[in-house]
This record gives C-alpha cells, sequence and structure tokens, in this order.
C-alpha cells in the first residue's frame, strides 16, 4: 500500500499535514469532504450504463460535435498519453455555458440520451467538486503561510475546469494489449480530483518507485499539477503516476481538473 496520506477535511490540522502531503509526495486523498456518497454512487452507476450502450449511439455525442468546447465522447485508443494510445475510452465535460462562447473549453455539454440521469448527475457532480476545488485551494494557501483567499482573488475566482469520465476496458488473456491504460504522465494544470472505482490500478511514483494508490471508500484522490509545481518553485511537485488495466473486469475512474480563469 502506498504512504501517501488520507486526510480528513475535518481535522483542525489539515492545512498542515495538506502541507506536508504535498512536499512529500504530491498526492493524497481526502475523506470529510462533505459530497454525498450517494451522488458519487450515481454517478457511477450512470456511466457504466452509458459505456455499455453501443458504439454508433455513444458517438452520438462525439468530441467532434463538441468544437472549441472540447465536450463529448471519445473512443477507445482515442487518446494519446506520452505518446501511447490509451486503452480506455471517454467522454468530457465542463462548467454548462452558453454556446458560442469565444473561449476554448467553454461552452455548452453533450449529454446522451440515454441514460437520461447521467446528465443532471454530471451536472450536481461538477457543482460538488468545483466547490471543493475551491475549499482545498484556500487550504493550500494556509499550508504556504497565505491568506486562504490567496488563490481565489486572482487566480481561480472563475476556474477552468474540465471533468473526464473514463472507462478502462478489460485486458483478457491473448487479446494482446498492453498493462498500462494510460501510461506515466503528470498533469498539467493546478489541481487534480480523483474518484476510482473499487478496480485499483493507479500508481504514482514516490521515493523512486512505483506504488499503488488503492481505492478508499468516500475519499477522493487529490494530485497536483505542473501549473502548481512552477507557482510554488517546486515546493509542490507534480508527481507522475499511469494506471494498470484491469484484469478480468472494467474500470471507472472520474478526474476533475481545477485550473485558472481563463484570463
Amino acid at each position: 500500500m502506498a504512504d501517501v496520506p488520507v486526510i480528513d477535511l475535518r481535522d483542525p490540522d489539515a492545512p498542515a499535514r495538506i502541507d506536508r502531503a504535498c512536499r512529500d509526495h504530491g498526492f493524497f486523498s481526502v475523506t470529510g469532504h462533505g459530497i454525498d456518497p450517494a451522488l458519487l454512487d450515481r454517478l457511477l452507476v450512470t456511466a457504466s450504463a452509458f459505456f455499455a450502450r453501443p458504439e454508433e449511439e455513444k458517438a452520438t455525442i462525439a468530441m467532434v460535435r463538441g468544437g472549441r468546447a472540447w465536450r463529448g465522447w471519445f473512443p477507445l485508443a482515442g487518446e494519446l498519453t506520452s505518446g501511447v494510445p490509451d486503452r480506455k475510452e471517454g467522454i468530457y465535460f465542463g462548467a454548462e455555458g452558453a454556446a458560442g462562447d469565444p473561449r476554448p473549453l467553454h461552452g455548452p455539454n453533450l449529454f446522451p440520451d440515454q441514460p437520461a440521469e447521467l446528465g443532471p448527475t454530471v451536472l450536481a457532480v461538477l457543482d460538488a467538486f468545483t466547490a471543493l476545488g475551491h475549499r482545498l485551494m484556500g487550504l493550500l494557501a494556509v499550508g504556504l503561510g497565505l491568506d486562504e483567499d490567496a488563490f481565489a482573488r486572482d487566480l481561480t475566482s472563475d476556474p477552468t475546469i474540465l471533468f473526464r469520465i473514463f472507462h478502462y476496458p478489460p485486458v483478457r488473456p491473448g487479446d494482446g494489449a498492453g498493462d498500462w491504460g494510460v501510461a506515466e504522465h503528470t498533469d498539467y494544470g493546478l489541481l487534480t480530483l480523483l474518484l476510482q472505482d473499487a478496480s485499483g490500478g493507479l500508481q504514482v511514483r514516490s521515493g523512486g518507485e512505483w506504488r499503488d494508490i488503492p481505492p478508499v471508500p468516500g475519499a477522493l484522490v487529490c494530485n497536483l499539477g505542473d501549473m502548481l509545481e512552477r507557482l510554488t518553485e517546486g515546493r509542490y511537485p507534480s508527481t507522475p503516476h499511469r494506471v494498470r488495466s484491469p484484469e478480468g473486469g472494467g474500470r471507472l475512474s472520474c478526474p476533475f481538473f481545477f485550473d485558472p480563469s481563463w484570463d
């Protein structure tokens, strides 16, 4: 088991514990975040139902239809990480916006007709994760010796957010697939929050070796991106991580990216 700590946000010492975790690992998990577990369960159930639909049906909300907003579904091996095709399919969402917004990564979402519950569930999750992103950035600021609203005043007053749901199909004997659903990489932004199902597979490179990050019921994994490493002059490192393809059954993971305001 990895020695990445699990931090209860209700702990009065949470800012100091987060600061230590960021300096030592670049990763930590949080509990006590206040997000309804039933909402997270509903997200995984409805996402699983979507990925079980026929491919031609999923393609009705393909990313090519999302334009500059960069929303929609992509098929298995439709993305590259470190030049290697990922063994996953996925769907991209973001803050619900108006059609015709000239800014990249801003605009309306593409939601499938079935399951009908996926759209409302995703919008509720976006609200909850955005609020948690602001809260965590405040705790990071305190850990750095800054005012709690130091980031919110300028950097993240209107954060750019991107939410993805990934489905990793199982590796089966003789299919010739590699071990890695996603190759080694770091995230480019400020802060990533990750909901993963019970399948496991996430690994981080810490202390010169790869360590598993096993799922903790009710916990969300937090990892730091390249922007935060630069902002803190290396105090908070952006830690390399990767995902091992599951065996026997599929895997769902839901990363939420909390990044600076577009301006």
